[in-house]
């Protein structure tokens, strides 16, 4: 096996597993998926710590807010106390009223739809990005974040390696450019690389004996 196949492989094994999946989001090309995905990059959009982001997504599913029609109708101060369960501490009243303005702007915008935003973009990755800016309290930070993990539905993404990634595969003498990257996994992982990869770059880690090591994660996506 080739330094870049150990590398990777220790990589995927270390951090291959998607913000998606630890929030108990079974992402597919379906209404209820995509919102939830959104939902969690507005989580992400503040400065906060992964796993507490994460356990704050999984509470507001708990509390049946799974689509922006039943976001939109929740009482605000539900939303706080769902924040709130999850220790999403400073952030949770501005991002309890971000959420239900995001979900009227979904309903609005797309029908309560998010492939319709899809279909707005016509296949141009930058201009799902602009769309995704348009909803309330998504940056750059969380627009890179859903389109990374969205390239395995959504093919046109294909392949999304923001800033974070690229550097981190650059410190772990893996290719920085997108479309080299893209090589070295099946399709369908590409979105555990990329979130692989920004794990390493903010657990600090630099080489494959790091990897093999291990080090604690960083605090955020």
């Amino acid at each position: 096996m080739t330094t870049s196949g150990t590398t990777v492989e220790l990589l995927m094994e270390r951090y291959g597993r998607t913000h998606a999946e630890e929030a108990g989001i079974a992402l597919r090309d379906t209404p209820a998926p995509l919102y939830r995905l959104l939902v969690l990059c507005v989580l992400f959009s503040v400065r906060i710590k992964a796993d507490i982001a994460v356990a704050a997504a999984r509470e507001l599913s708990g509390a049946g807010l799974l689509t922006p029609q039943a976001m939109s109708a929740s009482p605000w101060q539900l939303r706080v106390d769902a924040l709130g369960r999850a220790h999403y501490r400073r952030y949770d009243e501005t991002t309890a009223t971000a959420l239900g303005a995001g979900a009227r702007f979904v309903l609005d915008r797309y029908r309560g739809d998010l492939r319709r935003l899809r279909e707005e973009a016509g296949g141009d990755p930058r201009r799902v990005r602009e769309l995704l800016r348009e909803v309330p309290r998504i940056g750059p930070v969380g627009a890179d974040i859903y389109c990374r993990e969205a390239q395995g539905i959504w093919p046109e993404l294909r392949p999304s390696f923001d800033r974070r990634a690229r550097d981190a595969a650059g410190d772990l003498g893996l290719p920085r450019t997108p479309e080299v990257l893209a090589r070295l996994v099946p399709a369908d992982d590409l979105p555990k690389l990329a979130a692989a990869l920004v794990r390493a770059g903010l657990a600090k880690v630099t080489s494959a004996d790091e990897l093999r090591a291990g080090r604690p994660e960083g605090a955020a996506p």
